[in-house]
């Protein structure tokens, strides 16, 4: 039987996904993001082990709750991509119980791409940067993996809502951002695009964990700025809309 590994679980989840969700934080992940405010996520060892069985029966517990809101699970971490035999189990499950399902991730898996996004309603992606030389800047790992994941939610039609860690001196800059919005038009199916201000909430883990933080001194992402990038984001494309 196959058990998969859970750092813990959010039962009335707001930010990851349309309504209310459970999220589910899968433990480990091979991304090191310079921002990263879970590095308690990053080892395969730790959390909790579950069957598909025993957290999809905790997860419907809340049906009541996040049913009527539009909502479900989201499967976030961590990386959900990296135990991929537990992940289709627990999203097969999921849509038999008339679950709805959202993936939560930066496309840093080990394949079985099509078969995840068989049974996955939504997919939040996590753009870590555009460009090889930026994404191995931000993750300390190779892009390719991601554009793979990427290239399969295109062959799947997946519903998409993007998502992209705004940092100052690293994903900022007017010039970014517009290069970011020209990346996002090529990508089908996308619902929504968020930007996620940079913030020091995790900077205490890394002081636990006795990790060097990579951003000690960057300052959290000023707020106002955040609002004139998303009216690019949001601008119209010459001709036609976004």
């Amino acid at each position: 039987m196959i058990k998969g590994r859970i750092h813990s679980i959010e039962s009335m989840g707001l930010v990851d996904g349309p309504g209310i969700r459970v999220v589910v934080f899968f433990q480990g992940c091979e991304l090191r993001c310079k921002y990263c405010h879970n590095p308690d996520t990053w080892a395969k060892v730790g959390g909790k082990e579950y069957t598909a069985e025993e957290l999809v029966n905790k997860v419907e517990r809340f049906k009541a709750y996040f049913d009527k809101s539009g909502g479900g699970i989201t499967l976030s971490g961590g990386e959900p991509l990296r135990q991929p035999d537990f992940l289709i189990e627990v999203l097969k499950l999921c849509k038999e119980k008339g679950i709805r399902t959202c993936v939560d991730t930066a496309g840093y898996g080990f394949g079985k791409y099509d078969e995840i996004l068989k049974y996955t309603d939504l997919v939040l992606f996590d753009v870590k940067d555009i460009t090889k030389e930026g994404y191995k800047n931000v993750t300390q790992r190779d892009m390719d993996e991601s554009l793979n994941f990427l290239e399969a939610t295109k062959r799947n039609n997946t519903k998409m809502w993007i998502r992209h860690v705004v940092v100052p001196g690293m994903t900022d800059g007017e010039e970014h951002i517009k290069a970011f919005k020209e990346y996002i038009e090529n990508i089908p199916n996308v619902e929504k695009v968020e930007l996620l201000p940079y913030h020091l909430l995790g900077v205490n883990k890394y002081e636990t964990l006795k990790i060097a933080y990579p951003l000690d001194g960057v300052p959290a992402m000023d707020k106002e700025v955040i609002e004139i990038y998303k009216n690019i984001i949001n601008s119209k494309k010459t001709g036609n809309e976004t």
